[in-house]
C-alpha cells in the first residue's frame, strides 16, 4: 500500500500506514465526543479521517466481490490487521498488479459494506444495525470479529429481538455460538408458543429443521413438567411450615398455656398479651373439640383423628418424653415400639422432612441437637 506523509523520509515509496487499533466498544459515528482506552483516546475527527479512507477508498488494493456482483474497495493491511480470517483469504488472495481480489457472498451487499466499513472505525448507522444485525452477526462470527459480535448480541438482547424474527435469531445464535443469545431467544419462544408457532421463521425452520423444532416443543414439555414440580414442592414445604408451627402451639399451650386454655397449674387470665404463634387459634379449637368429642376414637371423628395425627407426630419429634407436657407424648413413643416397619418408615420421612424444613430458620425449640442428628 502505498502512502505519502511528511514524517516519511522516503516520500512516496512503498510504506504501510499505521493500522487501526481494533474496535473497542459499540459506537455510533455521529456520537459526538470522544472514546478512551487506557492512555490513547480516538477522537470524532480521528473516526472520521478512517470513514474517509474507506468511503473513498484512497489507495486501496483489495477488491471484495459480494452478492448481485457488488463491489467494495479495501485496504489489506486494515482487513488483516482486523480479522485473521481476512488475513487468511489475503494471503491465498490472487490479483492484478497490485489489487488482491476476494468474495464475500452469502448476504446482502450491504450488510458487507457496513461490516468492512466497522473494521476500519468500530462505527455503525443505527438504521443500519437494525435492519442489517442478522447479517452483521454472521459476518462477524465466520470472520472473527468478537467486538462487532457483542454488539449485535447487545443490540438484539436489547432492543431488536421480536417475536417475529426471534426463530431467527435462535438459528442463527447456535450456529454463531452464541450462548446468552442461545438462551433469551429460548425462553422467548417457550413463553410465546402460540404466536411464535404462527410466524414465517417457524414455518420455515419446521420444513427446513423438523428436529429444531421437535427439541423447542419437548424443551418446552420438560418446562412445564420442572414448574408444576416446582408448584408441588412449594405447596409441600408450606405443608411442612404449617405442620412444624402446629406443633410449636401444641407445645405452648400444653407447656405454657394460651388465652384460656392450658395446663391446671397454670393461672390464664383473659387480658393476656395476644399469642405470637399463628397456629395457636386451630390448634386451640382442636383440643376444645377433641376433649369433648364423644366420638373420640381414631377414625370416628375426622377433627379428632387429626388430633391424633398430631399427637402421634409430636412424640417422634419429643426430645424428652418425659418431662413433655403434651398428653399421651409418652404413650405414642411406646407405641413407636411396636408399629409396622411400613408405617415406622412413612412417619420417619414425614418427621425428617419437617426438620429439614425448618432447620433453615434454627434449630426447633423443643428439641435437642442430638434427636435432630438421629433423623
Amino acid at each position: 500500500m502505498e502512502t505519502i506523509t511528511k514524517q516519511s523520509p522516503q516520500g512516496c515509496n512503498n510504506i504501510c500506514p499505521t493500522p487501526p487499533p481494533l474496535p473497542g466498544p459499540a459506537m455510533n459515528c455521529r456520537r459526538k465526543g470522544s472514546a478512551t482506552k487506557g492512555n490513547s483516546c480516538a477522537s470524532t475527527a480521528t473516526r472520521d479521517l478512517w470513514d474517509n479512507l474507506f468511503d473513498r477508498g484512497y489507495r486501496a488494493d483489495v477488491t471484495i466481490r459480494t452478492n448481485d456482483g457488488g463491489i467494495i474497495y479495501a485496504h489489506a493491511a486494515v482487513l488483516g490487521m482486523a480479522s485473521p480470517v481476512l488475513r487468511g483469504m489475503l494471503k491465498q488472495a490472487k490479483g492484478v498488479g497490485h489489487k488482491r481480489l476476494i468474495s464475500i457472498h452469502g448476504v446482502q451487499h450491504d450488510a458487507v459494506r457496513v461490516f468492512i466499513r466497522f473494521l476500519y472505525s468500530s462505527c455503525y448507522e443505527q438504521e443500519e444495525m437494525k435492519e442489517l444485525v442478522l447479517p452483521l452477526l454472521v459476518l462477524s462470527h465466520a470472520f472473527v470479529v468478537p467486538q462487532l459480535k457483542r454488539i449485535c448480541e447487545q443490540q438484539l438482547e436489547n432492543s431488536l429481538l421480536t417475536l417475529d424474527n426471534v426463530v431467527d435469531v435462535f438459528q442463527l445464535s447456535l450456529l454463531c455460538d452464541a450462548p446468552r443469545l442461545v438462551l433469551l431467544t429460548h425462553r422467548l419462544i417457550l413463553r410465546n408458543i402460540k404466536a411464535v408457532s404462527a410466524t414465517e421463521g417457524w414455518i420455515a425452520m419446521k420444513r427446513s429443521h423438523p428436529a429444531l423444532e421437535k427439541e423447542i416443543l419437548e424443551s418446552m414439555i420438560y418446562e412445564e413438567q420442572m414448574e408444576k414440580e416446582r408448584i408441588r414442592k412449594l405447596n409441600e414445604r408450606k405443608i411442612y411450615l404449617q405442620l412444624y408451627e402446629a406443633m410449636e402451639a401444641l407445645v405452648h399451650i400444653c407447656r405454657d398455656g394460651c388465652r384460656t386454655i392450658g395446663p391446671c397449674d397454670k393461672d390464664l387470665k383473659d387480658d393476656q398479651k395476644p399469642c405470637t404463634y399463628e397456629a395457636c387459634k386451630g390448634i386451640e379449637l382442636l383440643v376444645r373439640h377433641f376433649a369433648g368429642c364423644k366420638l373420640r376414637v381414631p377414625g370416628g371423628c375426622i377433627h379428632c383423628k387429626r388430633m391424633w395425627q398430631l399427637l402421634e407426630l409430636h412424640s417422634r419429634l419429643c426430645a424428652d418424653s418425659g418431662s413433655c407436657r403434651v398428653p399421651l407424648c409418652r404413650n405414642f413413643k411406646d407405641k413407636i415400639k411396636k408399629q409396622f416397619k411400613k408405617d415406622e418408615m412413612k412417619w420417619k420421612v414425614l418427621a425428617k422432612k419437617i426438620l429439614s424444613t425448618k432447620r433453615i430458620g434454627g434449630e426447633p425449640y423443643f428439641l435437642s441437637s442430638k434427636s435432630i442428628s438421629s433423623y
